[in-house]
């Protein structure tokens, strides 16, 4: 979950306070089918000559269960219908870490896929260490291959332009996006005296609290806890956007601004005020919310679908829940993240066979069809044309996308980010198991980190 910028700096996504179909795009109009390109090589342009027919492209992905069948599907659409004879053959490789240990491990050798899903840190340090495409901007742009101006202003302007590096190289495209949320019972709170969700961290105090010493009717155990601690670094990141600071600027860590000590004082505060535990087991803050046993949870919108399945597995009559912003100091500021798909270096001809397949999977249509088989956002307003069905059959699928209308931050997109990602997570965990003050051990992280940094520039 995660990610955006070397700027890492806040930022207004400015266009997403706009009605979230622009006009200009709700009919399609100026749009061009990647299956209406030409069949033959372009005669102009970087790519020119560059025969794409024939090829066979395969993609390392992390979609597993129902997510990954609906991909399977749309591949071998994809595949039925391009014109070109491309081949497309999706393979789950693991998680996003064991991705990544096999791209930097197959780089040197050219083991390597012709498409691959990349946070933005770790599509940073394959393209330091000449692994993919020089510049995806080559293929987006292209007088014959690339996006046009009105398919262009149709993507949200925050997630096109998040793979871009501050030097102002693509190294990726985005297929879907996500965000951190706040998940809660409305029912308990509803029972505990509360209209709503908490908007202040005082009433997240309060609520939490109230939630652990009374419970709630739908849950028999006696160890009800208002909020289980998920301590990763997109969580310190969403608390510290959510306070109004920022965790990453010129160039620089910082986990020292009053806004990261405040959110991860408030935590190991809760916690030892007996309001909050820690996360046991993987998904475990997810599993204590479904259970009922938590009032709150923290996590990625992504993860709509399974909290959703997990509660109607566990209740028969589910109680009612919903999605919102982290509470926040001045305005609601919701972390932005996800991964998108690289194209590492193979042959020319498999790089634009690639390209023109992530060209397809981002058109409308098929990404109203991702966004209701996946729950993920789709990175294209008019998109939201075809899903009508999804806002009526998850209405805080809905709630969600709409906080994309406020305010957004987003992760450093640095190669140095994911290892220091493992260390501030280290971090708040000894923080929350052993105690320790949340000051001293905050600049001690951003030493830590700022020297990760220093070892990545020098290389």
């Amino acid at each position: 979950m995660r990610r955006l910028g070397i700027l890492a700096t806040l930022v207004l996504v400015a266009a997403l306070a706009l009605p979230l179909v622009p006009a200009g795009a709700q009919d399609g109009m100026g749009f061009v089918s990647t299956f209406d390109l030409p069949v033959e090589p372009a005669t102009e342009g970087p790519l020119a000559g560059v025969d794409p027919r024939g090829q066979t492209v395969t993609w390392w992905h992390q979609h597993s269960g129902t997510r990954e069948e609906f991909l399977n599907g749309l591949i071998a659409e994809f595949n039925e219908n391009n014109p070109w004879g491309i081949t497309v053959e999706g393979s789950n490789q693991g998680g996003y870490g064991d991705i990544y240990t096999k791209m930097i491990a197959g780089i040197p050798t050219g083991d390597v896929p012709s498409l691959v899903v990349a946070y933005q840190n770790q599509a940073l340090a394959y393209h330091q260490a000449g692994g993919l495409v020089d510049n995806l901007d080559d293929y987006v742009l292209d007088p014959t291959w690339g996006l046009n101006e009105a398919e262009i202003a149709d993507f949200v302007p925050s997630f096109f332009q998040q793979d871009v590096s501050e030097d102002g190289i693509r190294i990726g495209f985005p297929p879907n996006r996500s965000l951190e949320g706040l998940y809660y019972n409305q029912t308990a709170l509803e029972e505990l005296g509360y209209d709503g969700p908490p908007t202040t961290w005082e009433e997240f105090r309060e609520m939490a609290c109230a939630f652990t010493e009374q419970g709630w009717s739908g849950y028999d155990g006696d160890d009800a806890i208002g909020y289980t601690v998920r301590t990763d670094a997109s969580n310190i990141a969403a608390g510290t956007f959510a306070n109004g600071g920022n965790i990453y600027a010129d160039g620089q860590y910082d986990y020292t601004g009053q806004a990261t000590v405040d959110y991860i004082q408030f935590m190991v505060d809760l916690y030892n005020d007996g309001c909050a535990t820690l996360v046991a087991e993987q998904y475990g803050d997810q599993n204590n919310f479904t259970a009922g046993k938590a009032l709150f949870f923290m996590g990625s919108t992504s993860g709509l679908p399974f909290v959703a399945q997990g509660i109607e597995d566990a209740f028969e009559t589910p109680f009612e829940w919903g999605v919102t912003a982290l509470p926040y100091t001045d305005v609601p500021v919701v972390n932005v993240y996800g991964a998108s798909v690289s194209i590492p270096k193979t042959t020319p001809e498999q790089q634009l066979a690639a390209w023109l397949f992530v060209r397809w999977f981002t058109e409308p249509e098929q990404q109203a069809a991702w966004a209701e088989a996946s729950q993920y956002f789709p990175v294209r307003y008019s998109a939201q044309e075809g899903m009508d069905a999804l806002f009526a059959d998850l209405p805080q699928y809905e709630q969600a996308w709409n906080l994309l209308q406020g305010e957004g931050a987003v992760e450093p997109q640095i190669a140095s980010y994911d290892v220091v990602r493992d260390e501030a997570e280290a971090t708040f965990d000894n923080l929350l198991s052993s105690g320790g003050d949340v000051l001293s051990a905050l600049q001690e992280l951003t030493a830590t980190a700022n020297e990760i940094q220093a070892s990545f520039q020098a290389q």
